[in-house]
């Protein structure tokens, strides 16, 4: 594990591949770590792609900021063009899921000129996902996302209750129970718990991008399992592209993509990054 630093903060992240590799940035989503990509980010590296997988804002033990403006989606997205400066990055590839995909996508919208490719796992563009939430199933799959934008009573719920309930309603939705005790080991951490909900709690602030087309190359992926992702803004997502872009549907994947269908992701990313990379002088 390797580290880099943006002002005060000191962010872990993995580091694999060749030096002089595309960079390609993984961003884990909630309540997942840098570990999500254990089973992609091997793969990648093998390809000759130099993979940096951060343990984002809150979740590195030594960039833990207080307070919900601190976890605001321009801080996040200037998180991640830290690390692609501290690694000598102009253009570079991102992956993102759940929470990761939103920050992608914020990237991708703010920053297009950074990328080279962008994909979403799990998570459509802000607007599609926005307007599902409001007319249709999505709602329901998101109440506690709203919960989680309450201060201290989820904390108090949370630490309440066994880790080990937490733990189990994880794998009830599909990851794997290695995944689920080492995240729920990780938010056990002191101060891990808050900075993690902090990033529902600044929310808000996506809604500044939240109709900007997407001009970047794009790969989204969906798994018909996926308990919390309702198909209505996967298929919204489409009008809100105006640049290449496919809609990759994984039949019988549950939500956690990178855990449970990590082949598929490499067979899905490997052509996509090929299609983006800077043409040879």
């Amino acid at each position: 594990m390797n580290a880099y630093r943006r002002g005060p903060l000191i962010f872990d992240v993995v580091d694999r591949g060749p030096a002089d590799g595309t960079p390609v940035v993984l961003l884990h989503g909630f309540p997942e770590t840098s570990a999500s990509w254990d089973l992609v980010a091997p793969e990648l590296a093998a390809a000759g792609y130099r993979v940096l997988a951060p343990d984002q804002r809150g979740y590195s033990p030594r960039a833990r900021p207080g307070g919900r403006g601190a976890y605001r989606s321009t801080e996040l997205v200037r998180d991640v063009l830290a690390l692609a400066d501290s690694a000598g990055a102009g253009a570079f590839h991102v992956v993102g899921h759940d929470f990761g995909a939103a920050v992608a996508w914020v990237l991708a919208m703010r920053s297009p000129e950074r990328l080279l490719t962008m994909t979403a796992l799990s998570v459509p563009h802000p607007a599609a996902f926005r307007r599902a939430a409001f007319s249709g199933p999505q709602g329901l799959r998101s109440w506690y996302m709203a919960f989680f934008q309450l201060p201290w009573l989820p904390e108090a719920m949370l630490t309440a209750q066994s880790w080990r309930s937490f733990e189990r309603n994880l794998e009830r939705s599909g990851l794997p129970q290695q995944f689920a005790e080492r995240y729920v080991t990780h938010l056990r951490e002191p101060g891990a718990l808050t900075a993690a909900l902090n990033w529902y709690r600044g929310l808000r602030p996506l809604a500044d991008a939240r109709a900007t087309k997407v001009a970047v190359p794009t790969l989204l992926m969906w798994g018909t399992r996926d308990a919390y992702v309702h198909e209505t803004g996967i298929h919204l997502t489409e009008r809100y592209m105006s640049g290449p872009y496919r809609l990759a549907v994984l039949d019988g994947v549950n939500h956690w993509i990178p855990e449970t269908a990590a082949e598929q992701v490499v067979e899905l990313l490997l052509p996509h990054l090929a299609a983006g990379e800077p043409a040879a002088v």
